[in-house]
C-alpha cells in the first residue's frame, strides 16, 4: 500500500468529497491539481503537466497561479466541468503540522459569480427538476447572480420539460440521485448542460419567506432542492435571493424549442450567433439589465391582450417625443448593472469600484425622473410613479468612498478622509510621519554636505540613511549606527529615526485594518438596500426595453398591431424584420396576409427560392413581436392574439438522437397537431419531402384535412404538390395562394409577390439552370419532364450515348420509346376532373404496378 504524505492524505480526503469537480488546492501561491485531475487539466487547459514524489512511484501534477487562476476556472466552467475551490482556513504560523483546508465554494456552470466569466446580456440559469409520482415535473430555476427565482409546474410529461428549459439559457440542471437515466441523457447530450444531483427537497427555516407567496407543496419541494444545492456549493451569504416568482405557462404564448429554432428568434441556426436573429433586429436597449430583461419578454409573448396594450402604450409614448427619448438614452448610459452589483453585495465579493460603480448609478436616477417627467404619455407615467432614488444610499456612498479606490479591499486607500475620526488621525501620523522624514533627509544632507545622501524605505530592514562609498569620508565618526553594507554604498540608522519608523508603520497598518473593517461595516449597511436596488433596476430594464422598442419602430419603419377576436389576420405590405436588414442592395418585396374568420389554411405553392419559407416567417415573427409589446414591420396589422406557434420550416437531421430529417419532420407535425388549439398558428413548410412523392402527397393531403377539420388553427401550408391545390374545392376553409414567378428568355424571374390562386408549374429545372448545374444535364431534365407531362407513366429509358451526354457538351438524340396502348387507354378513360386526388393517385398506382411488370 502507497504511504503519502500527510498533506497528500489531506487532499485524497477533500478530493473524495468532490469527485465530480477539479479540486483547486492550495500550496502557497498556487492552486495545485493532483492524479488524475492533474493529467485532465494539463490537457483542457494547455499547461505543463510535472510529478512529485508518491512512494511507490510519481503522483501527476499541474497548477495555476493563485493571481491567474480565475481565466483558468472560467475556461474549465465554459466548458462544462465544476471547480471546487480549497483553501487554507487558519494560519500556517499557528498551526502544528499540515495546515488546515476546507472547499470554501464550488463553482459551476449554473453558480458563476465572477463578472468576467458571465455574459452581460445573458442570464446565467441553474435549474432544476423534480419528478413527482403522477408524472407531473416542476421546473425551478435561478440565476445566482441576479438573485433571480423562479418556478413552473409541467403536467403535459418529459417532452413539455424539455421545451421549457430550452425556452431559457439553461447552463446545469440540478436533479435527484434517483432521476431516470435516459431523462438525464438526454439533458446532457441533446440540451448540453451539465447535470448534478441534490436529493435533500426540505426547505429550512429561514428560506421560507421566498416562497411566502407559493402554496403548492409540488412548488416548495422542488425550489428547496434547487436551494439546498445553492447552499451546498455556495457556502456564504445568499441575502440577495428574491422571492419565487410563479410562471403561470397559461398566460403566455407557447414557443416550443423547434419553433424557437425554426424561427431564428435568439440565434441563427447555422452559426449559433445573435446576428441574424430577431433579437439582434429589436434590441437596441442600453443597458445589460434592460438586454437580459428583453430575453425573457421574447421567451414569454404575452396572452392577456390588456398587458399587450399596456407596453404598446408605452411605446408610443416614448415613439412620440424623439428629444426626450434620446436624453433618456444618454441617461441610461451611465447606469451599471444594479442587479449583478446587488449579488456581489449579498455575496461578499463587492469591491470599492463596484461601490463606485453604484454610486454613479444612482445620481443618475434623479436625471432620469426628470426626462421621464416631460413625456406627455400616461402609460408613461405609471413607469416612474414608484421609482425610489435612494439618496440616503448615494450619500452614504458619496461620502465614504474614494472615486480613484483600488481593486484591493486589503491593501486601503478606500475610504475618503472626514468619514472616520480614528482613521483620520492614523492618517494624520503617517502623512506627518513622512513629511518629518522629508525634513530629516534635508537636515542630514545639510549637516554632512552630501547632497546624494538619501533616506529609504524597505519591507526587511525599515527606514535607512544611505551614503554611497564615495561620500563615506564626510561622514563623522559614530554619527550613525552602520545597518546594511552594499557594493556601493552603506546603510545605517539612528535611534530617532527608529521611533518614527515605529510610529509610522503602526499608523499605516492600523489604518489599513482599520479601513478594512469600515468597508465590511458599509458593505453590510449598503446589503440593507438590496431589495430596493433589486426593484430600482426591475423598473428601469422595464424603461429601458420599452424606449428600445420605441427606437426600433422608428429606425426601420414599424406600426403599432391591432388586434380582433374573430381570429382574422389582415396584415398590409408585410416584411420580414431579419430580411430586410440583412439584404443589402436588393429591396424587400412586402406582401399581405389575409385570412379572414372563414380562412384557416393558406395552401402556397411556387417555385423554390421564391419566398415562400420567408412569407411564412415573417408571420409568425410578426405575432410574436406584437405580443411582446414592439411595433411591427407593415404598414398595418390586425391580428388575433395567438396561444401557440408551431414551425416545420428547414430540414434537419437530429443526429444525437439518430433521427433522420423525415422522422424530425414527423415528430415536429405530431407535436403540432397534438397541441394546436384554433387560437394558434401553424407554419408547414413541404411537408412529405422527406418520403416517396405518393407517401408525401398521402400524408401532406391528411394533415391538411385533419387541421381543417379537427383544429382550426390559422395554417400557413406550403407545398411542392400542385395536386393537393385542388382541395380548394372540398376544404371550404382553404384559400390557394401562390409566388408568383415570370419565365423570360428560357429564365425564370422570382418576383416574391404573393398572389391568390395556385402556382401553374415549379419551376424546378430553372432553378437548377441558376444554380449553374451542367447544360446538358439540364436539357436532359427538361426532356424527361415533358415525356413525364404527356402521360409517360414509366421512367425514360437512355442509351449508352444518352448517359455520356450528361458529362459531354455534345448534343445527343433522344430515344423514342414504346408505349403500351392499354396503359394509354386507361388513362384516357380515366375522367380526372371529377376524382378526389386520393383516387387519381391510387389509379396511378395501378397504372405502375403494370408498368414496372
Amino acid at each position: 500500500m502507497t504511504q503519502y504524505t500527510p498533506m497528500m492524505k489531506q487532499y485524497l480526503s477533500i478530493k473524495a468529497q468532490h469527485k465530480d469537480a477539479f479540486l483547486f488546492f492550495r500550496l502557497g501561491d498556487f492552486y495545485e491539481m493532483f492524479f488524475e485531475d492533474a493529467t485532465k487539466a494539463s490537457r483542457e487547459l494547455e499547461i505543463t503537466l510535472t510529478s512529485r514524489d508518491g512512494g511507490d512511484s510519481r503522483i501527476p501534477m499541474c497548477g495555476v497561479p493563485y493571481h491567474s487562476a480565475e481565466n483558468y476556472i472560467k475556461s474549465l466552467v465554459e466548458k462544462g466541468y465544476k471547480v471546487a475551490i480549497c483553501e487554507q482556513v487558519e494560519d500556517p504560523k499557528a498551526s502544528k503540522g499540515v495546515v488546515k483546508r476546507e472547499v470554501v465554494q464550488l463553482i459551476t456552470p449554473g453558480t458563476v459569480m465572477e463578472g468576467s466569466m458571465l455574459d452581460d446580456k445573458e442570464n446565467n440559469y441553474l435549474a432544476s427538476v423534480s419528478m413527482f409520482e403522477d408524472d407531473t415535473f416542476t421546473v425551478s430555476y435561478n440565476d445566482l447572480s441576479t438573485g433571480e427565482n423562479s418556478i413552473a409546474l409541467i403536467t403535459d410529461g418529459w417532452d413539455a420539460v424539455v421545451g421549457e428549459l430550452y425556452n431559457r439559457s439553461v447552463k446545469e440542471v440540478v436533479v435527484a440521485d434517483n432521476f431516470p437515466e435516459s431523462y438525464q441523457t438526454q439533458l446532457i447530450e441533446r440540451m448540453n448542460v451539465t447535470v448534478s444531483y441534490e436529493k435533500n427537497d426540505e426547505l429550512e427555516q429561514t428560506f421560507e419567506h421566498l416562497v411566502k407567496d407559493i402554496h403548492q407543496q409540488k412548488l416548495i419541494d422542488g425550489f428547496a432542492r434547487l436551494l439546498n444545492y445553492i447552499q451546498h456549493t455556495q457556502k456564504r451569504s445568499l441575502d440577495h435571493l428574491q422571492p419565487v416568482q410563479k410562471i403561470e405557462l397559461q398566460d403566455y404564448m407557447a414557443l416550443d424549442m423547434y419553433s424557437k429554432r425554426n424561427l431564428e428568434l435568439m440565434e441563427t441556426i447555422r452559426k449559433k450567433g445573435k446576428i441574424g436573429s430577431l433579437l439582434w433586429v429589436v434590441d437596441d436597449t442600453i443597458t445589460s439589465m434592460g438586454a437580459r430583461l428583453l430575453k425573457k419578454w421574447m421567451e414569454r409573448p404575452l396572452l392577456r391582450k390588456e398587458d399587450i396594450t399596456i407596453r404598446h402604450n408605452q411605446v408610443d409614448g416614448f415613439l412620440s417625443q424623439f428629444f426626450e427619448r434620446e436624453e433618456l438614452r444618454e441617461e441610461l448610459k451611465s447606469v451599471y448593472d444594479l442587479e449583478r452589483l446587488s449579488g456581489r453585495i449579498a455575496f461578499g465579493n463587492v469591491n470599492a469600484r463596484d461601490l463606485i460603480q453604484l454610486k454613479k448609478s444612482l445620481s443618475k436616477v434623479p436625471n432620469i425622473l426628470q426626462v421621464l417627467q416631460k413625456f406627455d404619455n400616461d402609460s408613461i407615467q405609471h413607469l416612474y410613479a414608484n421609482i425610489n432614488p435612494l439618496e440616503d444610499l448615494h450619500d452614504l456612498l458619496d461620502g465614504s468612498v474614494k472615486e480613484d479606490a483600488p481593486i484591493s479591499i486589503k491593501e486601503g486607500g478606500i475610504i475618503k478622509d472626514g468619514f472616520n475620526s480614528q482613521l483620520d488621525e492614523y492618517r494624520d501620523a503617517t502623512r506627518n510621519g513622512k513629511q518629518w522624514i522629508a525634513q530629516l533627509e534635508q537636515k542630514e544632507r545639510a549637516e554632512t554636505k552630501i547632497k546624494s545622501l538619501k533616506i529609504g524605505y524597505n519591507r526587511v530592514f525599515g527606514y535607512y540613511i544611505e551614503v554611497t562609498k564615495a561620500n563615506l569620508h564626510l561622514l563623522p565618526e559614530g554619527k550613525y549606527e552602520r545597518k546594511q553594507t552594499l557594493t556601493n554604498a552603506e546603510r545605517y540608522i539612528t535611534p530617532e529615526l527608529k521611533e518614527k519608523e515605529t510610529l509610522i508603520i503602526e499608523a499605516q497598518e492600523k489604518s489599513v485594518e482599520l479601513e478594512y473593517s469600515l468597508f465590511v461595516e458599509l458593505r453590510e449597511k449598503v446589503k440593507r438596500y438590496i431589495g430596493e436596488l433589486q426593484q430600482l433596476a426591475d423598473q428601469l430594464s422595464k424603461i429601458d426595453v420599452l424606449q428600445g422598442f420605441a427606437s426600433v419602430a422608428e429606425k426601420n419603419g414599424y406600426v403599432r398591431p391591432v388586434f380582433n377576436e374573430l381570429r382574422e389576420i389582415e396584415i398590409s405590405q408585410g416584411r420580414h424584420p431579419v430580411v430586410e436588414q440583412v439584404m443589402k442592395e436588393e429591396e424587400f418585396v412586402p406582401n399581405d396576409v389575409l385570412m379572414t374568420q372563414g380562412t384557416d389554411i393558406l395552401l402556397i405553392t411556387g417555385p423554390n427560392m421564391s419566398g415562400k419559407s420567408t412569407y411564412m416567417r415573417q408571420l409568425a415573427l410578426t405575432a410574436i413581436m406584437a405580443q411582446i409589446g414592439c411595433f411591427v414591420p407593415c404598414e398595418g396589422a390586425n391580428l388575433p392574439v395567438f396561444d401557440q406557434i408551431f414551425t416545420r420550416i428547414g430540414a434537419a437531421d437530429d443526429l444525437v438522437s439518430g433521427q433522420s430529417t423525415f422522422m424530425v419532420e414527423m415528430m415536429e407535425a405530431k407535436h403540432a397537431l397534438k397541441n394546436a388549439t384554433e387560437n394558434s398558428m401553424i407554419l408547414l413548410d413541404e411537408i412529405g419531402r422527406g418520403t416517396s412523392t405518393y407517401d408525401g402527397m398521402a400524408l401532406a393531403q391528411a394533415i391538411v384535412e385533419h387541421i381543417h377539420e379537427h383544429i382550426h388553427a390559422k395554417t400557413l401550408f406550403s407545398t411542392h404538390y400542385h395536386e393537393l391545390t385542388e382541395l380548394d374545392e372540398s376544404l371550404e376553409r382553404l384559400k390557394n395562394v401562390h409566388v408568383r414567378a415570370e419565365e423570360f428568355e428560357g429564365n425564370v424571374v422570382f418576383l416574391h409577390q404573393i398572389q391568390d390562386g395556385a402556382a401553374d408549374e415549379s419551376y424546378g429545372i430553372h432553378v437548377a439552370k441558376l444554380a449553374e448545374l451542367p447544360h446538358t444535364l439540364i436539357e436532359r431534365a427538361t426532356n424527361l419532364l415533358h415525356q413525364f407531362e404527356n402521360g409517360n407513366g414509366k421512367l425514360p429509358e437512355r442509351s449508352d450515348e444518352e448517359q455520356l451526354s450528361l458529362f459531354v457538351e455534345e448534343k445527343q438524340p433522344v430515344k423514342e420509346r414504346y408505349v403500351n396502348a392499354d396503359w394509354t387507354d386507361q388513362l384516357a378513360s380515366l375522367n380526372l376532373m371529377e376524382m378526389t386526388p386520393m383516387d387519381a393517385m391510387n389509379e396511378l398506382y395501378k397504372l405502375q404496378k403494370q408498368i414496372k411488370k
